[in-house]
């Protein structure tokens, strides 16, 4: 059995048609925040597509992908903000639509960013799918397509491009191909700095795979008498990566209890521990490729892409500027709401994580899944944009999947339809404020 199996049409138009519920659904909750935002933005005499594709990082990538890397603006209090900041791969693909169609490098990002959403949505599908079973990965996807800033998924930023691809390497580990799984990382790195989640997901679940592999291998030397029912059973119990009957949260008509990540064939044949080998190397290597091309080009040495990074006022801080910022609300009785409001929301975000702990998802997804946060909310970058950067967490929406599965459809319909009616007012009146998504 080689990396990729066998990919024939027939299994192709199977799984789009499982995922074809989940598909139409999510492109119906987009085609809502686009029209509303259409109106929107037209009652204050602005331009929509103008708002999704030439304004903000969009128009960053477009410069890119037009005049290469080099361009950089200084600020009066003494601040550089470099192009080198912006990860390639999103104006590559805008120079390669451009270039085989009559459409602008904006067009291409509009273009880039509506197929990598619908990509990064058919991605979440597969993955929970996988986990809990076709009706929670419909779920998810749509509660993925009504978040509040949901709308960047149809903006001209590389937001969907990295989903589409986390998600697929993802779901490539939990289905053991290795090499799909490390090559599609590599390109997420590519696509923006949080790429290093994707990279930590896919070495965590190898690592737990050779673990296992000595683990399997030191039973099959044991003598048969030394062994016991309750040792096999526990053994099985933690590779699956999840506890059977209801404690996993699941549907009762739809659960599963997925493979041990990476299981696709007998683990320890020497093939299976060269493709593992094989994508854990190439998973790191878009990444690590781009930071040290930025360093060389900076002539600041492998650490100059932070360097860079600094000029924007971006960094790693172990949230202690969020916290001041956080703080700061607190000072007098309006901002005190919105204080409030955002230690409510990271309460909220922080009890889901241990919620899909408890509900033992897949090592890469609890991986993936913090190091996104971790990142997002430890770093001192522009705070209006923190919600975006947790867009790509979308494990974390798989304890809410689940419990909008058990709901009767009608019910859980309508509880999308206002969430989502919700959220395209919330993404037209963002879009047309001042600051920055």
């Amino acid at each position: 059995m080689n990396d990729l199996d066998v990919h024939v049409a027939p299994a192709r138009s199977g799984a789009l048609r499982r995922a074809a519920p989940a598909l139409l659904g999510y492109t119906a909750v987009r085609a809502l925040g686009l029209v509303v935002l259409a109106v929107w933005s037209g009652a204050r005499g602005k331009d929509a597509y103008t708002l999704l594709t030439a304004r903000w990082d969009a128009l960053w990538y477009t410069r890119v992908a037009e005049l290469g890397y080099g361009y950089e603006v200084r600020l009066p209090q003494g601040d550089v903000h470099s192009n080198l900041a912006f990860f390639p791969l999103l104006p590559w693909l805008e120079r390669l639509v451009a270039a085989v169609s009559p459409l602008s490098y904006a067009d291409g990002g509009f273009v880039v960013s509506a197929v990598a959403s619908l990509a990064a949505a058919w991605g979440i599908f597969a993955v929970a799918d996988h986990v809990y079973g076709r009706r929670a990965g419909v779920c998810a996807v749509l509660l993925w397509a009504v978040l509040p800033v949901g709308i960047v998924q149809s903006m001209a930023y590389s937001e969907s491009l990295f989903t589409a691809l986390a998600a697929w390497s993802l779901y490539a580990v939990l289905t053991g191909r290795w090499v799909t799984a490390g090559v599609l990382a590599g390109l997420a790195g590519l696509t923006r700095p949080v790429g290093l989640a994707v990279v930590a997901a896919v070495w965590a679940a190898g690592i737990a795979a050779f673990l296992r592999d000595r683990t399997s291998a030191r039973r099959d030397t044991t003598p048969a008498r030394d062994r016991t029912p309750f040792a096999r059973h526990r053994s099985k119990a933690l590779a699956d990566g999840a506890r059977p009957g209801g404690r996993s949260g699941a549907p009762a008509p739809d659960r599963r209890a997925p493979a041990p990540e990476g299981a696709r064939s007998a683990p320890h044949l020497p093939g299976v521990r060269l493709r593992r080998i094989l994508g854990m190397l190439l998973a790191p290597l878009g990444a690590a490729g781009y930071v040290l091309w930025v360093g060389h080009r900076t002539g600041d040495g492998p650490l100059g892409y932070l360097d860079v990074q600094a000029g924007w006022r971006n960094g790693f801080d172990g949230g202690y500027a969020f916290a001041r910022f956080v703080a700061a609300k607190f000072t007098s009785f309006p901002s005190a709401l919105a204080g409030l409001g955002l230690l409510i929301g990271v309460g909220l975000l922080l009890r889901l994580y241990v919620v899909c702990v408890r509900q033992r998802q897949p090592l890469p997804l609890l991986v993936y899944a913090g190091v996104v946060t971790a990142l997002a909310l430890c770093a001192s970058s522009y705070f209006g944009s923190k919600p975006r950067l947790l867009l790509p967490a979308f494990p974390l929406l798989l304890p809410l999947a689940l419990a909008l599965a058990r709901l009767r459809t009608r019910r859980s319909a309508l509880v999308v339809g206002a969430v989502a009616a919700a959220s395209a007012v919330y993404g037209a009146f963002w879009l047309n404020g001042s600051g920055p998504p």
